[in-house]
């Protein structure tokens, strides 16, 4: 364990600073820890609006459109805040109008991202003739989209700023009226220029990453090893460049996995023991005995931090902790952050790489069933998978010892993290006595 902890601060942490500290790779991730507290808020929500226990769930269903309205503005749009957020950390670096070029980054974001829909004829007690936006892509599923809009737009306004291609005001005038006429001809060219590539090339990031990942469809789906593990590996790489890893994959492999899943229900309807199912990897296979606390398993994580020696670690832990008993782990992901961060990228990968091999061997000798049954996300995991194998408790049993493999892969990376943390708030803090 010291070889490894000492591999990684004198290899590992070098390389990762470099990173971490490189000006857009900077700006992402502060932008993205500004969107924190909507997301902690946000993701309460979600578990009523998912709630495990059929009593209750059916109490809370009459309710349903008014405690989702919280989530949709929160979690449903976090592309849009983190768009934002993004911008004018970068634009801070560049000692440019934060707020000019965040309005610029978000105009962008909108363009690229929120294609109006024209709706000619009413539907009554649906929607009425006139142009909407879905606002689907400013969820999650957007942040890539988000990530290149902030950085090209606040790019294109620095790169005419330094040139002079502004108009400017004389002396005299007040700051926030000069800095609006300064971001005229940018905003011009930021309108044009993803206007252009949006409506005239007709080019959309999702779309076009989507359609890079069909030919892999062959390979993801279906019951072998080498297929779970690309899935599982491609989802959380995606997450660690802060791309939603489900949102990408999912055209591509939910069809397969809704197949695979119905088909073992089938199965076990008409008899079919638990153990025989059609098929391993549905969806539910990663979701109880791999995603435990979400995509990464990051419940070991956030446990680590909840008795970290960093106040900062610690108090995110803590706050992360109900969500990711849920399944829930945008806090964690967002909030460490584990997007574009080297030191923690690495085990949020193999964590699952290794949990993933060791449930496929236990399935196939028979020591744990199947998925026979499709539940709600939010139920924890040892509860969901005793639930959806039949009630066996060895498939419960497995999602406690796939945990203690998380915590054990997590820890080296985690103290690496944590030593990091802890210096900068020493010296944030000796900044702060000073003064």
């Amino acid at each position: 364990m010291n070889k490894l902890m000492n591999f990684l601060e004198e290899k590992v942490m070098p390389i990762a600073n470099v990173i971490g500290s490189q000006r857009h790779m900077m700006a992402i991730r502060k932008g993205l820890i500004a969107t924190m507290p909507l997301i902690i808020v946000g993701s309460f929500f979600t578990i009523f609006l998912n709630f495990p226990i059929p009593s209750i769930a059916a109490m809370i269903e009459p309710y349903k459109p008014l405690l989702d309205t919280p989530f949709r503005y929160t979690v449903g749009i976090m592309s849009l805040y983190a768009t934002y957020g993004i911008a004018t950390n970068l634009a801070n670096s560049y000692s440019l109008d934060a707020m000019s070029s965040g309005f610029l980054a978000v105009l962008a974001f909108l363009i690229s991202s929120v294609k109006p829909i024209q709706v000619l004829e009413e539907v009554p007690d649906v929607i009425g003739a006139g142009r909407y936006m879905n606002i689907a892509n400013l969820s999650a599923a957007g942040l890539f989209g988000a990530m290149v809009s902030a950085i090209i737009a606040v790019e294109i306004f620095n790169f005419m700023k330094k040139r002079n291609i502004t108009i400017k005001m004389p002396p005299g005038v007040p700051p926030e009226v000069s800095n609006s006429f300064i971001a005229l001809l940018p905003t011009a060219v930021v309108i044009l220029f993803f206007w252009f590539v949006r409506y005239v090339l007709n080019f959309d990031i999702s779309s076009f990453l989507s359609t890079l990942l069909m030919p892999a469809k062959d390979i993801l789906a279906g019951n072998s090893l080498f297929g779970g593990l690309l899935t599982v590996f491609l989802i959380t790489f995606f997450w660690v460049l802060g791309i939603h890893g489900p949102a990408i994959m999912g055209p591509v492999i939910r069809p397969f996995w809704d197949i695979s899943i119905a088909e073992n229900i089938e199965a076990f309807a008409d008899g079919a023991n638990a153990h025989s199912m059609p098929n391993i990897f549905t969806e539910q296979f990663l979701q109880w005995y791999v995603w435990i606390g979400g995509a990464g398993m990051t419940l070991a994580l956030v446990v680590l931090m909840m008795f970290s020696k960093s106040d900062s670690l610690r108090s995110l832990g803590r706050l992360s902790f109900l969500p990711g008993l849920f399944n829930i782990n945008e806090p964690v992901i967002f909030g460490a952050p584990i997007v574009m961060n080297p030191i923690l990228g690495i085990p949020f990968i193999v964590a699952p790489l290794v949990t993933t091999t060791l449930s496929y061997f236990l399935t196939i000798t028979n020591i744990v069933p199947m998925m026979v049954n499709r539940m709600p996300f939010t139920i924890p995991s040892p509860i969901a998978a005793w639930m959806s194998t039949d009630f066996s408790i060895p498939a419960a049993i497995l999602v406690v010892v796939n945990f203690f493999i998380s915590l054990a892969i997590y820890y080296p990376f985690f103290k690496a993290f944590e030593k990091q943390q802890i210096a900068i708030e020493l010296e944030a803090a000796t900044i702060s006595n000073a003064q």
